[in-house]
């Protein structure tokens, strides 16, 4: 005869009961905790997020001040250790031994997920090799919400952080990325925001992008338009406010361009050089197809010479 199923108190579950069951314990075990917290609004933390906070012997933060207008919010008195790029080297052995005798340590950001774009990988990879747990808590993430909103492809991306401030560097790293069959995710600098649209327009061609800025706060905005119209704008109205980030289309179908012959690259300098200087033939080529601009400069400059000859 099959065995009863044990009774269950008035009105129970024992479904549900198996189910809370399964459910992660509230609070943080030994091990390093990688928190995600509110890119904006701080209703968006999550309470597995709040739990963990409240019981690790530490938290390791890029601004303890931000970072404690979090927990005060709260009510949870946690243990603050500033942890950012400048002191990392000195402070995460102290974070290590921590973890190695068998406490718990939180690594949050400013805001959204730790180590995109921030240097929290450093700590991850350390505990690694030590053998220590690493586990997380998931939640805002200002890279994935912004590619949600842009309207753009989400099947494949790449977040590339924030570009090079200057000119140069910045049209050589989005030039090697001009073939990427991904969407491109870029922080920007609100200051920075007007130019690094126009490298993009000059680099990337006038593909559909977005912008979208102070996410999840009263003034969000998500401004869509080709990164030629977006440039214009933003030249104009000048710097806006709040965290940016720049979402563009990445090289779809017939844009993704096969690799050029070297046939193939001594004509199309001949016809740039025929219009204009050996560095601007270099720099529109690099921008065209990726390839390092230094090689172009010294091959346009040859083959100018020849022609003088």
């Amino acid at each position: 005869m099959p065995e009863k199923t044990p009774a269950t108190a008035a009105g129970g579950d024992h479904t549900k009961d198996r189910a809370d069951a399964s459910k992660p314990r509230a609070g943080a075990e030994p091990g390093l905790w990688l928190v995600a917290t509110p890119i904006g609004n701080l209703d968006d933390v999550s309470g597995r997020a709040l739990a963990v906070l409240a019981s690790v012997d530490r938290i390791a933060c890029e601004d303890t001040r931000h970072t404690g207008r979090l927990l005060a919010r709260y009510g949870i008195a946690g243990r603050l250790v500033s942890y950012h790029e400048h002191n990392a080297a000195r402070v995460r052995p102290g974070l290590i031994r921590t973890l190695a005798g068998g406490g718990s340590v939180a690594l949050v950001a400013d805001a959204g997920t730790p180590l995109i774009s921030d240097p929290g990988y450093r700590l991850v990879r350390a505990a690694l090799d030590a053998g220590l747990r690493v586990t997380g808590c998931p939640g805002p993430s200002a890279p994935l919400l912004a590619l949600i909103l842009s309207g753009l492809p989400t099947d494949r991306f790449y977040v590339g952080g924030f570009l090079p401030p200057r000119q140069g560097p910045r049209r050589r790293a989005l030039a090697a990325l001009r073939l990427l069959d991904a969407t491109l995710v870029f922080l920007e600098s609100p200051r920075r925001l007007a130019g690094a649209l126009s490298d993009m327009a000059a680099t990337l061609g006038p593909r559909p992008a977005a912008v979208a800025r102070e996410l999840t706060k009263r003034h969000e905005e998500v401004r869509r338009g080709t990164l030629d119209r977006l440039a214009g704008h933003y030249a104009s109205a000048g710097a806006p406010r709040g965290e940016v980030v720049v979402v563009v289309d990445g090289a779809r179908g017939g844009d993704a361009q096969p690799a050029l012959s070297d046939a193939e690259i001594d004509a199309r300098l001949d016809t740039l050089l025929a219009a204009g200087s050996v560095r601007d033939a270099a720099a529109a080529l690099s921008a065209e197809t990726g390839l390092p601009r230094r090689e172009l400069y010294a091959r346009a400059l040859a083959r100018a010479r020849a022609g003088d000859a």
